[in-house]
């Protein structure tokens, strides 16, 4: 047994650190099985020297997040001990980058994990950008955000919210009320990110005038899309035919980011993702980015990221069900 005495500058940031009743030590103890406790302004550190010493760097990391006005929760926490136990804790101060925009009530947007940065990253320096992970990542709310903050920032005109009609493993039948009625369950997840950096009277004060648009995919073929901010999400649901097709509807002044999964294809089992396709017909092009998230991407509930995982271990034992390109990942220029 060894002990261990981190020295906090600043109240505040121990007060951050610590969370709310202890939340935060708490989930150190428990993960590292040592004890924290504070006194006099310092945190002192016990148990066996390995996991002391993981502790002190996880501490110390959340301090420095801390000190540059991070909240600290769950999440945080957790992915700080990751990076640790990776020996990436160097890399922490990277996760104190720009704030993407602010949401109508206030909240800032900003990457969460690395991998969001490097997404972030790309977005912001490629024409065209590929967002591939699995759900809770992050990909399509910062496009969201990216888009909100050009827009807001005059770079583009429009902001142009896309997705394949394609029912997720279950058939939906006929669905009552006019076109638009039709389509607003597929395109349910695009509104509520919208609505929450807008604001609902914002945001229909922009559809009404043309400079927010959300349709499905089918509607794009036959258009060009010039000064335009362009997300098509759940992309791994189109076909080779409509990647294409949405590829080429890109304009002068327009930026555009493809978001998907390609482990939830809702595809028949006769049709390839065209997604898939273009990770691999795109990868060598300049101007294109084709970033991948991974579990410990995931922002949602810590659950998440453990199903993500144990699906990925399924499917590793199981090949024939997990047939995926590896793509290539995002480096900066």
């Amino acid at each position: 047994m060894i002990e261990r005495i981190i020295e906090a500058e600043r109240l505040e940031d121990l007060i951050s650190v610590f969370g709310s009743f202890d939340r935060n030590l708490h989930i150190i103890e428990s993960e590292l099985n040592v004890k924290v406790l504070d006194r006099e302004n310092c945190i002192h550190i016990s148990g066996e020297p390995d996991a002391v010493m993981l502790a002190e760097k996880t501490i110390n990391g959340l301090l420095t997040l801390a000190s540059k006005g991070e909240s600290i929760d769950d999440s945080n926490v957790r992915y700080v001990m990751q990076l640790v136990n990776e020996g990436k804790e160097r890399k922490i101060d990277e996760l104190t980058g720009d704030v993407i925009c602010i949401t109508a009530n206030g909240k800032p947007v900003k990457p969460k994990t690395l991998g969001q940065k490097n997404y972030c990253d790309a977005i912001s320096e490629n024409t065209i950008t590929l967002g591939i992970g699995p759900a809770g990542t992050g990909k399509t709310y910062l496009a969201v955000a990216a888009a909100v903050a050009a827009f807001r920032a005059e770079k583009v005109n429009r902001i142009i919210l896309t997705r394949p009609a394609v029912e997720a493993g279950e058939r939906l039948g006929f669905l009552p009320g006019d076109l638009q009625s039709k389509v607003d369950p597929y395109l349910r997840p695009l509104y509520d990110a919208l609505f929450e950096m807008f604001g609902p009277d914002t945001y229909q004060k922009y559809l009404e005038k043309g400079n927010i648009e959300v349709a499905p995919l089918a509607y794009m073929r036959g258009r060009t899309l010039d000064d335009s901010f362009i997300i098509l999400d759940e992309a791994q649901n189109t076909s080779g035919e409509q990647m294409k097709m949405f590829l080429t509807r890109i304009g002068f002044g327009s930026k555009v980011v493809i978001t998907g999964d390609i482990t939830q294809i809702d595809l028949p089992a006769d049709k390839s993702s065209g997604l898939k396709t273009a990770m691999k017909v795109l990868e060598d092009i300049d101007d294109i980015a084709i970033c991948q998230l991974t579990g410990a991407d995931v922002v949602r509930h810590r659950l998440v990221q453990k199903i993500i995982e144990a699906y990925e271990d399924y499917e590793t034992k199981h090949p024939l069900t997990n047939a995926k390109p590896a793509p290539k990942s995002y480096k900066r220029k």
